[in-house]
């Protein structure tokens, strides 16, 4: 509460209160990482300060990352470069432009040991920035306040840089470090400030004179992209299942050793409760088949048991048929693994599962991923795990990985 109440003090908007502006009113707004960093490093690093989703501004689509400068000054503990990375990998993988709401004091010195040296540590923010800039995704930064020392790079390497009034900087060494090294006396302002970085340095292109004049210049940016969303898809028009949704809470047990079959979740997520099921008489432990999510036309496979050889082959042939028509994949994992035993090894079941690994490996369809249940072992490979490069995971509230 004193950190917010020093932060609104300073006439700066709290970052939720940012992002509302900065996005189309009654945007939808998909936030990911929400619980990143919980009860970890021993305080309260709410969200590893930094809120990171997917939103809509002038009608555009667009990757956002806001540094929470009233947790620990916005500084990057190693979870908070994780969450960074994550949110450019999905807007590389989607094609989204990438704002910045800059505010944050650089990487937390006391972890600097696992922020700063390895390939996937800070200095990769600033790789995804220059390779999405190169292959046409733009950047976008807004200084909202503090941008110091490798930080200091996310506007620099920009398409465009924002930086409001009396409150931005942007420098490689601060006041204390330049008096350190060279004995020079000198104000945050006139060594980094909006003024500085837009009237003499040019590393900023836009002066603003407070958050809210920020964010309608933010939002102009986004209008002239010239950026046209090209859907390779049929669409049809999107109907909510007959099934109620809320039915979910009786139909999935509590306990992850309890089966229930799982054509009945799917019942209450696709459009019309519609699903065209593929090879439904033949490895029946793993369900897969045709319908739509919001007008969206997708391959659904779930499990409905442990996957045996003849599941796997099944899988493995429904992800081809998917990727000779360009459907994206949606996987439903309640997964203990591939049947083990003599019989079943004999069988060549390492390789009949190696197959639909491959085929989940070598998709190149958008892959979705929601674990429904459990997920364990070899059984979290063939249903598209974190390894496999799912554009999204999400995880229900009874789900667990092992």
């Amino acid at each position: 509460d004193e950190a917010r109440e020093r932060h609104v003090g300073r006439g700066k908007l709290l970052p939720r209160e940012r992002l509302a502006q900065l996005l189309d009113t009654g945007s939808p707004f998909l936030e990911i990482g929400q619980f990143a960093a919980w009860s970890m490093y021993g305080e309260e690093i709410s969200s590893a300060g930094l809120i990171a989703g997917i939103g809509r501004i002038e009608g555009t689509e667009v990757m956002v990352v806001v540094n929470d400068a009233t947790v620990k000054g916005g500084t990057y503990y190693p979870l908070t470069v994780k969450k960074h990375l994550r949110a450019q990998e999905i807007a590389l993988q989607n094609n989204l432009p990438c704002v910045y709401l800059v505010d944050s004091g650089g990487a937390n010195l006391p972890n600097q040991d696992e922020v700063f040296p390895d390939r996937e540590h800070f200095g990769r923010i600033f790789y995804n920035q220059a390779n999405m800039s190169a292959a046409g995704i733009p950047q976008i930064a807004c200084v909202m306040g503090s941008c110091t020392a490798g930080g200091a790079y996310v506007p620099a390497m920009s398409d465009e840089t924002i930086m409001v009034r009396n409150q931005a900087t942007i420098f490689l060494g601060g006041p204390p470090l330049v008096k350190a090294a060279t004995g020079e006396d000198v104000s945050a302002e006139d060594l980094g400030g909006a003024d500085v970085h837009t009237r003499l340095s040019g590393v900023a292109d836009h002066y603003a004179l407070d958050d809210e004049h920020a964010l309608a210049i933010c939002r102009r940016i986004i209008k002239n992209l010239n950026r046209n969303k090209a859907v390779s898809l049929k669409l049809q028009k999107a109907i909510p299942p007959l099934q109620p949704a809320d039915e979910l809470y009786g139909i999935v047990p509590t306990d992850l050793r309890q089966p229930y079959d799982v054509r009945e979740v799917i019942a209450r997520v696709v459009d019309g409760s519609e699903f065209d099921e593929f090879k439904q008489n033949y490895g029946t432990t793993l369900i897969t088949g045709f319908a739509h999510l919001h007008g969206m036309p997708v391959g659904i496979i779930a499990n409905n048991g442990v996957l045996f050889s003849e599941s796997a082959l099944k899988g493995a042939h429904f992800i081809e048929l998917c990727c000779q028509r360009g459907i994206p994949l949606v996987f439903l994992q309640n997964i203990t693994g591939f049947m083990v035993g003599r019989k079943y090894e004999a069988g060549g079941i390492a390789k009949d599962g190696a197959k639909l690994v491959m085929a989940v490996a070598t998709a190149k369809v958008p892959k979705v991923t929601v674990i429904i249940g459990g997920s364990f072992g070899a059984g979290n490979y063939g249903m598209c795990g974190r390894a496999y490069s799912p554009r999204f995971l999400w995880m229900w509230p009874n789900a667990r990985i092992s």
